[in-house]
């Protein structure tokens, strides 16, 4: 027997997300931890809200940064977003890339508008100055995806 009891079936692939649960998880209004290592090795954690350039998740930041130091000098980073209040609850993704960071001013606004409209509001040209502002001496980190991890503890149920 495996160690949730049923011959045969891992505990860790009975609570693995499809794709489509990934994708929706990650479409909901949430804070994301972004990780990326320090010079000393130690590991660098931030709250992060998050949005999406080109299909990928992505976060705009001061381009200087703690996170963007450490990723010009190593752009492994991993990100995570978790949900539930209860063991039975639990549910998350980790996300494992390498980071590009992005300076082109188009790309930079298409991440900013995804932001904006994920946790403020609908875009509207009378919303572009508060986007300017938001962008003002930023650049973006866009994940390049090597490995997704995910769990939801709902399915054991």
């Amino acid at each position: 027997m495996s160690e949730s009891g049923t011959a045969g079936v891992k505990q860790r692939d009975r609570i693995k997300m499809t794709q489509a649960e990934i994708d929706e998880f990650l479409s909901g209004r949430r804070t994301m931890t972004m990780c990326t290592i320090n010079h000393d090795g130690t590991i660098h954690a931030v709250a992060m809200w998050y949005g999406f350039l080109e299909g990928a998740v992505a976060i705009e930041t001061k381009s200087k940064s703690q996170k963007v130091k450490n990723l010009r000098r190593n752009p492994t980073m991993t990100m995570m977003v978790e949900d539930g209040d209860s063991y039975e609850e639990l549910r998350g993704v980790e996300l494992v890339g390498r980071a590009e960071i992005v300076e082109d001013p188009d790309r930079i606004w298409e991440l900013g508008v995804s932001v904006f409209e994920r946790y403020q509001a609908p875009y509207t040209e009378e919303m572009r100055p508060f986007v300017e502002a938001m962008l003002n001496k930023r650049v973006v980190v866009k994940l390049h995806l090597d490995r997704v991890v995910s769990w939801d503890h709902g399915k054991l149920a």
